[in-house]
C-alpha cells in the first residue's frame, strides 16, 4: 500500500461510508477484532483530519477501542459486500471472522491492522469519546427508532485523528 497525506483523500466519504461500508479494526497484531460499520464521518476538527465512528458497547470491537484508543478504517470497495455480511453478523468472541471472511491482515509500522483487500485505509488515534444519551436527541423519534430493546444500547461516539492514510497501489 502507498502512504498518502489524509488531506489528499478525494473519495466521496458520504457515499463510501453509507454505501460501500467500512471495517473498524482495533487491537494489536496478536489479538484484534473487526466489525462492519456504515455510520460515521470524515472531516476536519481541532486543526486535524478526523474520522468519527459509532460503536455500541455490546460489540466485541468496543473493548479493543476502549483499551487501545486506536483503530483503523478499511474501505474494501463495493465488490466486497460478502465480507461485510460476515464481519457485520458474526462475533469475534466465538468466531474467527477474519478467516471466515477471507481477509488477509497487514500490520502497519505503528501496529495498526489493515487488510490486503483494503483500497483505502485510515489509521486513527481517539481524541474524544462520549456515549450518546436519549436526553441529548433534539428529535426524540431518532432515539426511539435506533435504540431500545430491539436495536441495542446507545452507541459511543469516537472522534479520532487520522494519523496515517494508505491507498492500494
Amino acid at each position: 500500500m502507498k502512504a498518502i497525506d489524509p488531506r489528499t483523500i478525494s473519495d466521496n466519504m458520504i457515499d463510501i461510508i453509507g454505501n460501500e461500508w467500512m471495517l473498524i479494526t482495533s487491537g494489536h497484531p496478536e489479538r484484534f477484532n473487526t466489525m462492519t460499520a456504515s455510520w460515521g464521518g470524515v472531516g476536519y476538527l481541532w486543526n486535524k483530519p478526523v474520522a468519527t465512528v459509532f460503536i455500541r458497547p455490546e460489540r466485541y470491537t468496543y473493548g479493543f477501542v476502549e483499551e487501545s484508543h486506536r483503530f483503523t478504517l478499511s474501505f474494501l470497495g463495493a465488490d466486497h459486500r460478502a465480507v461485510h455480511k460476515i464481519t457485520g453478523s458474526k462475533s469475534g468472541r466465538d468466531t474467527d471472522k477474519i478467516a471466515a471472511a477471507g481477509l488477509h491482515p497487514v500490520i502497519t509500522e505503528n501496529g495498526g491492522i489493515l487488510y490486503e483487500e483494503t483500497r483505502l485505509g485510515l489509521e486513527c488515534q481517539v481524541l474524544y469519546a462520549e456515549l450518546l444519551e436519549a436526553s441529548h436527541f433534539l428529535d426524540p423519534a431518532l432515539a426511539e427508532r435506533w435504540y431500545g430493546a430491539e436495536h441495542g444500547g446507545f452507541h459511543k461516539m469516537y472522534i479520532a485523528e487520522i494519523t496515517h492514510a494508505w491507498v492500494r497501489e
